[in-house]
């Protein structure tokens, strides 16, 4: 009698937290899995020493994308976090294989002792590596670990991504964009080393590969967002192929508006231009909004006290709501819900571009760095974003959105048109089925 072998060890999902984008994905892919998200940036996987590195890149990284927004005073600070995000343009095709700056830093401290923690790990254990940041994949690799797979995280990447010797890596990218794979062939990574899944969203969000809960959730949406039935009236037919028959008790019922910061709290301030025009209509009960501050309770306080000067501190827990948690994984949960029920989400192009996916439209706030320019482009030239105008006529310029169904056709735009199956595409790329916890 044979015996079955041994199952592969599930893979090690690793993420850095440096802003939400890598730690949303990653989280994504730890739910299906059945794991934990492990962060290589902090103690017990990085020592003290490198804990410590990691610390002050953070800091810095933080403190630039906030005071980067800061009017005129902020403009040189603009203009290193654009030098430290560039990325040059894609055509004409040409060898952009020759390693940056950036690309030689990460070398150096590769030689040292970054990464040791989770290399150690990795040969102990014999575990794939699953990462949503460069580092861990590169580092990795480096190392000679055989099993590599670096989820990216934006529409077009950094020459970082990829290390120093491309051509020789073996590390499997799995990429939410046609043109990140195009990118990374101009970096000098093998085609066979590139697979577009897609980016990984939450499959609380989805239901499964059929995407049942994300066809509800849109069905309710496109009735709330096409009050005067602009949109439906142009296309019955698809809808009803698509989604079936639209939810009639929606009818009516208040646009869910949410506004959501970066992890580094980069243009929080942007409340106060755009709550006093939105107070009549939050007061009437037109619309409802959420705030949502991440897990930084100094966010937090600066919405409560734009609320208190606009004079919408009465509606909070009714028509205005703030979220803020404690942890990015109660964070994480409690969003995803919000997301759930939200109409518009207005957000910088981070990785919440993506999320337009869900049929959610887009409101972008002005980009920090130049891959969130990348991520602006791709959300618009598909039609499922939609540029900011000035906040201080956010009421305004909402309101003729939503009487034209041109936000609708955003949501629609976005369901249709980008990515909505990264999460099983990555299982796929790993060889893995969603744990039972996941639908099928």
């Amino acid at each position: 009698m044979t015996t079955a072998p041994a199952p592969s060890p599930a893979p090690l999902v690793v993420a850095v937290d440096m802003g939400y984008g890598h730690l949303r994905a990653a989280s994504a892919l730890a739910d299906a899995l059945g794991t934990e998200v492990l962060k290589v940036d902090r103690a017990p996987v990085a020592g003290p020493e490198e804990e410590r590195l990691w610390q002050r890149v953070r800091r810095g990284y933080e403190a630039i994308s906030r005071l980067s927004q800061v009017p005129v005073a902020g403009r040189p600070l603009a203009w290193a976090l654009d030098s430290i995000t560039d990325i040059p343009r894609l055509h004409p095709r040409r060898d952009l294989s020759a390693p940056t700056r950036g690309v030689r830093a990460l070398e150096r401290l590769a030689r040292g002792a970054l990464g040791a923690g989770l290399v150690a790990r990795l040969r102990a254990e014999g575990a794939p590596l699953l990462t949503t940041f460069y580092s861990p994949a590169v580092v990795a690799d480096r190392a000679g670990i055989e099993r590599v797979y670096c989820v990216a995280t934006d529409t077009d990447l950094n020459r970082i991504w990829a290390p120093l010797e491309p051509a020789r890596t073996r590390i499997q990218y799995l990429v939410p964009t046609r043109r990140a794979a195009r990118r990374l062939l101009a970096y000098g990574v093998p085609a066979h080393r590139i697979t577009f899944t897609g980016f990984p969203l939450p499959d609380a969000l989805l239901g499964g590969p059929s995407l049942p809960v994300l066809k509800r959730n849109l069905a309710a949406r496109l009735v709330r967002l096409d009050p005067t039935g602009e949109f439906r009236r142009s296309m019955p037919e698809e809808l009803a192929v698509f989604l079936g028959a639209l939810p009639r008790e929606e009818e009516g019922k208040p646009a869910q508006l949410t506004f959501a910061v970066g992890g580094a709290g980069a243009q929080a301030a942007m409340a106060d231009a755009f709550l006093p025009g939105l107070r009549p209509a939050l007061e009437s009960g037109a619309m409802r909004l959420a705030l949502v501050a991440g897990t930084r309770p100094e966010v937090e306080a600066r919405f409560r006290e734009a609320l208190r000067r606009a004079g919408l501190e009465p509606l909070l827990g009714g028509a205005v709501e703030i979220l803020r948690a404690p942890s990015f994984g109660e964070y994480y949960a409690r969003f995803n819900a919000l997301l759930a029920r939200t109409d518009v989400l207005w957000t910088k192009p981070s990785e919440l571009t993506f999320y337009g996916a869900l049929g959610l439209p887009l409101v972008l706030a002005p980009p920090v760095g130049v891959h969130e320019r990348y991520n602006r482009r791709w959300a618009r030239e598909s039609g499922a974003g939609l540029k900011q105008r000035d906040a201080r006529f956010a009421a305004e310029w909402l309101s003729d959105w939503l009487a034209d169904g041109l936000l609708a056709a955003a949501a629609w735009a976005g369901y249709m048109r980008l990515p909505k199956f990264g999460l099983y595409r990555v299982l796929e790329a790993l060889g893995r089925t969603p744990a039972a916890n996941v639908a099928p």
